[in-house]
């Protein structure tokens, strides 16, 4: 299932979420114009996880920021930006643009930091925002339960869009991102491969989760769940 938009109406324009969104563009972009220099502006910027936890500078630790701005593919930049727009606008209207920016980084940055150190030895990079935005979903499926997402879904050689709630949504979509953890549970215990790091998914869901609670301001508790 694909989300392309919610019923949630937006009283504050999305500066935020649409700057995030230009920003990974340009900096695609950017990687697409390296050519043959990609591989290792992803290894000096991306995310490795026996740097973090074997440090020997702190400016290491920089990488958990940058690496959020890199992206593999197109699908890889197209996907995480669609769930970012779908969910985030919502989140920035509900928690202000300077504490939504907050969320999301810091989701980002819990993401790389908690899959470092369940792989600490692993020597593979580690790019996207999806910790980020995955955050940004644990935040909403707190937020927003019984908001309307409007998803396409392809049948055989036909698409079909429909209307679920996003408290099925979220919970089918961290639902596969533990069925996938738990499948590649060794190789990523063994740091082998590559690929997608589906626990680095979970973990940002969680943080989005707990940080909500900190960072709403006491008059919005009240309409916590709805």
């Amino acid at each position: 299932m694909i989300p392309l938009r919610d019923e949630n109406q937006l009283e504050k324009f999305p500066f935020v979420t649409l700057g995030l969104i230009f920003f990974n563009l340009f900096v695609f972009l950017w990687e697409v114009s390296l050519g043959p220099r990609l591989d290792k502006t992803i290894l000096l910027f991306g995310v490795i996880p026996e740097r973090i936890t074997h440090l020997e500078s702190p400016l290491e630790l920089i990488t958990l920021f940058t690496s959020l701005f890199l992206h593999a593919d197109f699908f890889h930049l197209a996907g995480n930006m669609l769930y970012l727009w779908v969910f985030g606008n919502n989140i920035e209207d509900r928690l202000g643009h300077s504490r939504f920016f907050l969320l999301y980084l810091i989701c980002g940055v819990i993401s790389g930091l908690s899959f470092s150190l369940i792989v600490p030895d692993s020597k593979l990079p580690m790019i996207g925002a999806s910790g980020a935005v995955s955050g940004v979903l644990g935040a909403y499926f707190l937020l927003y339960p019984d908001a309307k997402i409007t998803v396409l879904l392809p049948l055989f050689f036909f698409w079909k869009t429909f209307k679920v709630r996003a408290f099925w949504f979220l919970l089918l979509w961290i639902g596969l991102q533990f069925f996938f953890a738990i499948s590649g549970i060794q190789d990523t215990i063994h740091a082998r491969g590559g690929g997608v790091a589906w626990l680095a998914h979970i973990l940002g869901f969680i943080a989005g989760a707990f940080l909500l609670t900190l960072f709403l301001k006491e008059k919005d508790s009240r309409s916590f769940y709805r």
